[in-house]
Formats: C-alpha cells, sequence, structure tokens
C-alpha cells in the first residue's frame, strides 16, 4: 500500500492529527500558531508542525504534490455559538477561506473540515450554505453531518459539524455510529448497539487519587497506568467544600512559620519531604496574592514532622459544602453518562467537589492516550485539549476516507 499523504491545517495539540495517524495517514506537514499547541504536537506526533500564522505562509511553502487528505479544524471563535456577538464580520470566520487556498492550490483527493454546531444555525443556516458552495466550486463534492462523538466510542456527548468533500466521484463517507445514547423517555431503537461510554467508567479510577499540583514528580502511576498532566483548578473550594471557619492566612503563616524556625526544617527541605516544586514557601508568606494555608491532607503531614500543638487543627481542617450559586461555572460533571462537551476554557467541577477535572481526565474524555503528554500552564492545557477534535472519532472519519483510498 502506497503511503496515504496528508497535509493539517489549525491543528492545534494534534487530535484530529493523531486519529488520521492511527489510521495509517502520513502527515507530511500541519500548522499552528499557538506556541503550546505546537510544542505538545511536536513531543508526542512529530517535527513536522510549523508553528506561524497560516494567512503569511504560501502555499509554495507546504511540501507534497500528491495529497491524499487535508484536515482542519478552522477556528470556530467567530461561529461558535457560545460567542453572543458571532457575526459575518468577525474576521477569525474567515480563516476557513484559507483551507480553502490549500485545498485549491494542493488539489487533494479529500478533505475533512470540523467546526461547532453551531456553524449550521448561523445566519439562519446562509453560512454553511455559503462555506459548502465555495469548497463546491473548486470542484469537490461536499457533505456535512453533525455527529455526536459519544455515539462513536468516546466518552463526552460532544456535537461537531464534520465536513467532508471528495473529487474522486463518490459519496461522502461518514462512520456508522457504534454505540447508543440512552434515554429513558424514548424506545430503545437500536437494542444491538452498546450504550455509549460514561464519564465514571472512563475517569472514576482517577476520583481519588491526589492531584500532582505543584509536585515534581511528572506522572503517578494508578492502576499500572502512567499518569501525567493530573493536575487541575481548585476554585471550587469557597462555593463547595469550603472552611467552615473563617481562617486568617496571616495568623497561620506566622504560627508556621515560629514552630518551623524552632525545627531544622528549611522550606526547600519541606517542600522535598512533600514532593512540591515550590508550594511550600508559599505557607511561610503573607503576601495576600502568593500566601496560602496547606490543605487539610499537608497540614496533617505538617503538624507530623514540625510538631505544633492542636491550636488551629479545627480551623483549618474542617470542610464542609456550601451552597452552589452561578450554575454554567459550577455545573458538576455527568457520572453515569458521557460527559458534557470538554471546552476550552474552565472545565466543569468532579464529582467528588472539590476541584475540577484534572487537565489528564479531560484529555481521556477526549480519548487521547495516557502517554499523551500536554506542555503549557493549566489554562494552555485545558485549551489545547479543550479545542481538539476527540482522537477516536477523528480515527473512525479517517479509516472510512482510507478505505476509499486504498
Amino acid at each position: 500500500m502506497s503511503n496515504l499523504n496528508l497535509l493539517s491545517l489549525f491543528s492545534g495539540a494534534g487530535g484530529m492529527d493523531l486519529g488520521f495517524k492511527n489510521a495509517g495517514f502520513n502527515i507530511l506537514w500541519a500548522n499552528d500558531f499557538q506556541k503550546d499547541a505546537v510544542e505538545t504536537y511536536k513531543n508526542n506526533i512529530g517535527n513536522h508542525i510549523v508553528l506561524g500564522d497560516i494567512t503569511k505562509i504560501d502555499s509554495s511553502e507546504i511540501p507534497g504534490t500528491d495529497i491524499d487528505v487535508v484536515i482542519g479544524g478552522f477556528p470556530c471563535q467567530g461561529f461558535s455559538i457560545a460567542n453572543v456577538k458571532r457575526n459575518m464580520e468577525d474576521h477569525r470566520n474567515f480563516l476557513y477561506l484559507e483551507l480553502l487556498r490549500v485545498i485549491k492550490d494542493k488539489q487533494p483527493k479529500f478533505f475533512v473540515a470540523e467546526n461547532v454546531k453551531g456553524l449550521l444555525s448561523m445566519q439562519k443556516g446562509k453560512v454553511i450554505n455559503m462555506i459548502v458552495k465555495d469548497f463546491e466550486s473548486l470542484g469537490y463534492k461536499v457533505d456535512y453531518q453533525l455527529l455526536n462523538a459519544a455515539e462513536y466510542g468516546v466518552p463526552q456527548a460532544r456535537e461537531r459539524v464534520i465536513i467532508i468533500g471528495n473529487r474522486i466521484g463518490i459519496d461522502n463517507p461518514f462512520p456508522k455510529p457504534p454505540h447508543k445514547i440512552p434515554d429513558e423517555n424514548e424506545l430503545d431503537l437500536f437494542p444491538e448497539l452498546p450504550d455509549a461510554i460514561t464519564t465514571e467508567e472512563a475517569i472514576g479510577f482517577l476520583a481519588d487519587v491526589e492531584l500532582q499540583n505543584g509536585k515534581i514528580a511528572d506522572h503517578i502511576v494508578v492502576d499500572g497506568r502512567k499518569i501525567y498532566n493530573h493536575i487541575a483548578s481548585t476554585k471550587v473550594e469557597d462555593t463547595f467544600f469550603g472552611r467552615k471557619y473563617q481562617v486568617n492566612q496571616h495568623e497561620i503563616c506566622d504560627y508556621l512559620r515560629y514552630y518551623r524556625d524552632k525545627s531544622d526544617w528549611t522550606t526547600k527541605k519541606i517542600d522535598d519531604y512533600f514532593g512540591y516544586k515550590h508550594t511550600a514557601g508559599h505557607w511561610f508568606r503573607k503576601d495576600n496574592n502568593s500566601g496560602s494555608i496547606p490543605k487539610p491532607s499537608d497540614w496533617w503531614k505538617l503538624k507530623e514532622i514540625l510538631k505544633f500543638d492542636d491550636k488551629y487543627d479545627k480551623v483549618v481542617t474542617t470542610f464542609v459544602e456550601k451552597p452552589i450559586r452561578f450554575e454554567q461555572s459550577l455545573r458538576i460533571t455527568n457520572w453515569d453518562r458521557p460527559s458534557d462537551t470538554i471546552t476550552a476554557t474552565s472545565p466543569e467541577i468532579h464529582v467528588n467537589k472539590t476541584r475540577r477535572l484534572s487537565a489528564r481526565e479531560c484529555a481521556i474524555l477526549q480519548t487521547f492516550p495516557d502517554d499523551f503528554v500536554f506542555y503549557g500552564s493549566l489554562n494552555s492545557l485545558y485549551r489545547q485539549i479543550g479545542n481538539a477534535v476527540p482522537v477516536k472519532l477523528a480515527e473512525m472519519i479517517a479509516s472510512e476516507i482510507k478505505a476509499f483510498l486504498i
């Protein structure tokens, strides 16, 4: 079998690319303009990705003559339902024209474009019709479908528009769903199909595993699996499990410093003992922005080594469940059905209510393999993962196309 050659635009961290690679495609060239995403891609998929603005890259700089497929999830901020101010003037809406340009110049046998569900209703359907006509004008037969990732073995109810075009004169192949999303209010029309994978089935094994926030070790081993990027935002504590009593950080800081100075433990030695990079320093610092109070599990370990008295034990370690406000940002993830859509911003709150989903949990819900390691700050990780196409869905689309190409 000859190599099936592929070009990738708006590649991000490489969810769609990895799916096509897994299906046997050879990626000649990829592009994205986000530095962290490109670093993640390079470290996991290959050096063929170029960091840069696609509007400034001439088609002649893109390698390959006999191209089988061009793929690209063109940016959707302008198209997204989440963006209230979406309109035809948003220049990001027209980045798909770059995809159009590369397809026109490279003449691939197929192209695959991905976008948000909102694309279909934008300007009452005028936008999707315009996009389809533009691609058809290049001589491609074009079809689109709204696919729900949960029906394709992804533990996430993520609906995305998949646009496929080909110039080899066939009906565009879309994968058939191997799973169904159960609905107790409706008749089961597909009794032979297994139910979609639930959130708990996918990430339940990490529910009680301590986060690696601030830790030196780059991975932990859980159930024989090497787990990277198990870091998460814990900015939920005031609204979920929060301290029952008012605690003054300055008071706690003075108290801990007094006992630290009496002992032979330095801050560095304490960090080493906990396996942190530099978290302990914040416990001995009064600065409002960076000073912090140890979490209960750290407090008890600290007490063992610094041998302080019981004075603050109760106020520091008593947590109670507090009321939830602001529904949207404080949604708790589903456990007994596929996860809601993993977004590029703050993910949902874990069912344990002490944190948000970790970057790794989000990556698992996007069907990235365990050994796919993401690079950048926590917010950057969330953005890279949330913007990706689920790997398994991409692989199933790729396999359908491959069947025609070989």
